[in-house]
């Protein structure tokens, strides 16, 4: 029953991976450590140096711009509000005076 084992336990030749016993991690904040991977070399952006669960600090990580695509958004929809208030503004302007657009004429009949 062992010998059963044993011969069924063994790793398949020619199938895995290289790996590579110092692995030479990078992260954003400059730390650096080596593991084990099948890569040369690794970059992250947070490690356990500037992670804010290890270090208590609480830090803030913008990947790929995201707060400045959100502020962009918020910026969007800001104009595009002042607009749909100028043109109710407009229409509303138009119904004091009597003053009818063809779209009202046709809304109304």
């Amino acid at each position: 029953m062992l010998k059963m084992c044993i011969i069924l336990c063994v790793m398949k030749k020619g199938i895995h991976p290289k790996v590579n016993k110092s692995t030479k991690v990078t992260c954003a904040c400059g730390n650096v450590f080596y593991t084990q991977s099948t890569l040369d070399e690794i970059h992250v952006e947070v490690c356990s140096a500037c992670h804010p669960f290890y270090t208590g600090v609480q830090k803030f990580v913008d990947t790929e711009g995201r707060v400045d695509s959100f502020k962009r958004k918020q910026e969007l929809a800001k104009k595009i509000q002042l607009k749909r208030a100028k043109k109710l503004k407009k229409k509303e302007k138009r119904q004091q005076t009597g003053t009818l657009t063809l779209k009202d004429l046709l809304k109304s009949k």
